[in-house]
C-alpha cells in the first residue's frame, strides 16, 4: 500500500489538494501498477512562520521590503 506525504509551505485550496491527489495516485497507478484505492497521501501545510530556509524563515523572505524615506529637507531645498 503506497504511502505518500506531500508538504508545502503556504497553502492551497481545496481543488488545488484535490487535483494534487488525483494526478500523484494517477501516477502510482500509471508508473507501479497501484491500486488506486490502495493509495494514502497527506498533504500538510505549513505555515511560512514555521518554515526557514537559507537562514531566514519564509514569512521573513517572502515580506514586502519597506521603502526607504525620502530626505524631506532634500525636497524643500528644491
Amino acid at each position: 500500500m503506497p504511502f505518500v506525504s506531500i508538504r508545502i509551505s503556504g497553502s492551497a485550496t481545496k481543488d488545488q489538494k484535490s487535483a494534487i491527489v488525483a494526478d500523484v495516485t494517477q501516477s502510482l497507478v500509471g508508473r507501479l501498477g497501484k491500486d488506486p484505492a490502495a493509495v494514502q497521501i497527506v498533504i500538510e501545510e505549513v505555515s511560512l512562520e514555521n518554515y526557514g530556509a537559507g537562514g531566514i524563515l519564509l514569512a521573513d523572505r517572502d515580506a514586502p521590503t519597506p521603502k526607504p524615506q525620502e530626505d524631506a529637507h532634500a525636497e524643500s531645498s528644491q
